[in-house]
């Protein structure tokens, strides 16, 4: 009998010690994942409490990378901030902290001890969100009380209107402070990502949804971002305005993937509206938590193959007008929402919409601007008046 217990003491001892070795392999496997990604992939957590916020990160720990806090609830009280960042950063993941402004007396102080503190695992500070969308999309006439005056009555004048969008962010006191730090500047948007970028934005997310175009938003933001050396990244939004909200799985992996070749640095889920009651994770389904983790294991993976397609660089350049505002959603959107279409609307549509057609994603929309010259960079250049292409 004793002979047994021995041997049955042994056992389990081996099983256990196997269990640990699998467990403690895995763990090193998922570190060693994040530490070889080549992107920055993950969620957005939008609820209101840190229990709410380490649900979501212990589900998606093991298949990303980054983590953006959301909640504009928890993002208001320091200790619990404090609190969900130290659990994000336990877990090995990168982090994002979403602020709309800096409204409270701690929360500037707080960014630049914890950027001392995490080092680079904290990435940087979301700020303030859609600049570029809300500009063409806020009713001016109604609110005077902006961060850019209302020229609605005015003459139009397209680079007063550019260059007080953009001295109005660079001289924002808050906006200031947080570049003065250094710290790394993200936003999104779905509108005028060449001048957000301008006004100092250092990563645009762009934002996949509303059934827009995606190949052309690449378009716009991708060469935005690589003309004025800087980096851009892609945040899946709603498709609709009720539930579901957010696109089929299947198609939420095809943009993610269609992001990653296409050169995005950061690739983000918008978790939000939070919470269903029969969710503890938020909007994302079991169906997208699984289109997540397919998507990191392509990208962590060595079956990522030379002939799988690359948008990264664009072989060709449609070159808009100087500081023209255009909302380039349809024909007749607004020009830095303070103005209708023009003369040139129409035509810069036809060209836009003839010249996706012939090149895709190897096309970068980009603007006449003598700070960003363009001379040299692409095998073709087609300047926004030109009738004959080639």
């Amino acid at each position: 009998m004793k002979h047994i217990f021995a041997l049955s003491v042994i056992a389990i001892v081996i099983v256990v010690s196997a269990g640990f070795l699998i467990t403690y392999q895995s763990i090193l496997d998922s570190t060693q994942a994040k530490k070889n990604a080549p992107i920055f992939v993950g969620v957005t957590f939008c609820g209101n409490t840190t229990d709410e916020g380490k649900i979501l990160v212990d589900r998606v720990a093991s298949y990303t990378n980054l983590f953006i806090i959301d909640s504009i609830v928890v993002n208001k009280n320091e200790s619990a901030l404090t609190d969900l960042c130290n659990y994000i950063i336990a877990k090995g993941l990168h982090l994002i902290v979403y602020f709309g402004d800096f409204n409270l007396p701690w929360q500037l102080p707080w960014v630049n001890a914890t950027q001392e503190r995490l080092g680079d695992m904290f990435l940087g500070v979301y700020y303030y969100d859609e600049p570029g969308g809300i500009q063409l999309d806020y009713n001016w006439q109604n609110n005077s009380n902006t961060i850019v005056p209302n020229f609605s009555n005015t003459t139009r004048n397209y680079d007063l209107a550019a260059k007080t969008y953009i001295s109005n962010f660079q001289n924002y006191p808050n906006f200031k402070a947080l570049k003065n730090m250094s710290v790394t500047a993200f936003t999104s948007d779905y509108a005028l990502y060449w001048f957000d970028y301008k006004a100092g934005f250092d990563v645009v997310l762009t934002q996949f949804g509303w059934n827009h175009s995606l190949t052309k938003e690449i378009d716009l933001s991708r060469a935005a971002a690589q003309i004025q050396n800087k980096s851009w990244g892609a945040i899946i939004t709603w498709k609709y305005d009720n539930p579901p909200y957010l696109d089929s799985p299947d198609n939420i992996y095809s943009q993610m993937l269609l992001a990653y070749q296409s050169g995005a640095k950061y690739i983000s889920i918008f978790n939000y509206p939070t919470y269903p009651d029969d969710n503890a994770y938020g909007l994302m389904t079991d169906g997208h938590f699984e289109a997540l983790q397919k998507f990191w294991k392509y990208i962590t993976s060595k079956t990522i193959i030379e002939s799988d397609p690359d948008f990264s660089n664009a072989g060709a350049a449609l070159v808009l007008p100087q500081n023209y505002g255009f909302g380039m959603r349809r024909p007749d959107d607004r020009i830095w929402g303070f103005w209708g279409p023009d003369e040139l609307s129409p035509k810069i549509w036809n060209v836009t919409q003839t010249l996706l057609a012939e090149y895709g994603l190897r096309l970068d929309i980009v603007y006449d601007d003598p700070d960003f010259p363009i001379t040299g960079k692409y095998t073709k250049i087609y300047m926004w008046n030109q009738t004959v292409f080639e």
